[in-house]
């Protein structure tokens, strides 16, 4: 929130007041299990952790339906990425899962079983509306929002706690499903959910990251050497040449491998804006920076791989668990 990561928010004061007088709240999120686990995937579990050292109760689903839905993922394969990619890298980050509500949209009765309640609530026009769909999309897309919105809610089912204030951290483009819970919370008699907004990470060559085009993002799994080969290419705010660089120096806003800082690897803003003001007055070149900022994240990433082995077999537990 300091840094302008975290930028905005619905009815947070609901869990800041729940916070401060010591009552009860929950954070609902979910992971969508089709394709590997990259550093934009962190910001939420940073997120996570730091509401379970303040005491909410967390629910986390994994979203094997939308994959399945929009990626054709078979079970088994959604059941692997969640396990190895996710979840696993989840504990060695940090996250105390046995603490969680961890559950599978496909395995969860009462997830699936509101959902269809919600659908009594809520017409098509509405639904157009917020998601714009046309007459090409499928009745499966047109259906998923109210799994969403039943994964967003039915933490405050009684079986569950009953109503309470909820925060669902998500990216802005997941703002759409806090729209539909919103409204439909105040129709069945529950806490309308609050949300926070985090920015998406810029994409190591300038677009969006994503799992699904490897070379946008350091995936968790990646080696040293594709490290080290992803920041080096990585798009900068610096000039076209080194005499430029000096003269006119770099614009740390528009360069990836600053917002890799920023978000993830510097802790002590004083620090921070030193590489800022370096870069703007041309103290430093752009493959000096990216030298130094590799090193710091093959730094954080060591541990965190070495966790995830020894984390594989709790996640397989908790998983069986799960179902």
């Amino acid at each position: 929130m300091r840094r302008g990561v975290i930028f905005g928010h619905r009815d947070f004061e609901r869990i800041l007041e729940a916070m401060e007088r010591g009552q009860p709240y929950a954070v609902m999120t979910g992971l969508m299990p089709s394709g590997p686990m990259h550093l934009g995937h962190k910001m939420v579990i940073d997120e996570l952790i730091w509401f379970q050292k303040r005491g909410a109760e967390i629910f986390l689903c994994v979203a094997d339906i939308e994959a399945q839905i929009m990626r054709g993922l078979p079970p088994q394969e959604t059941d692997r990425i969640a396990v190895e990619e996710y979840l696993s890298n989840y504990i060695a980050l940090g996250l105390d899962l046995e603490k969680c509500h961890l559950y599978f949209q496909s395995r969860s009765k009462v997830v699936k079983d509101f959902a269809l309640k919600l659908g009594t609530h809520v017409n098509f026009s509405e639904l157009r509306a917020i998601y714009g769909f046309s007459g090409e999309s499928k009745a499966s897309h047109i259906f998923y929002p109210l799994i969403d919105v039943s994964d967003i809610l039915h933490v405050q089912l009684q079986e569950f706690g009953g109503p309470r204030p909820t925060v669902v951290p998500v990216g802005v483009d997941q703002d759409p499903h806090l729209r539909l819970a919103r409204d439909l919370a105040t129709r069945v008699g529950l806490v309308p959910p609050s949300s926070l907004y985090h920015r998406l990470m810029k994409g190591l060559l300038g677009e969006k990251m994503s799992s699904s085009r490897p070379e946008t993002a350091i995936l968790f799994r990646d080696s040293e050497d594709e490290v080290r080969r992803k920041l080096w290419n990585a798009f900068t705010g610096g000039q076209p040449t080194e005499k430029e660089q000096r003269e006119l120096g770099g614009d740390p806003s528009k360069c990836v491998v600053f917002e890799i800082l920023a978000y993830h690897l510097l802790e002590d803003d004083n620090e921070l804006a030193s590489v800022a003001e370096a870069c703007k007055e041309g103290r430093i070149l752009c493959g000096e920076c990216k030298r130094s900022t590799t090193q710091k994240l093959l730094d954080f990433l060591a541990p965190v791989k070495r966790g995830r082995e020894k984390a594989l077999s709790k996640a397989r537990e908790l998983v069986t668990a799960a179902f």
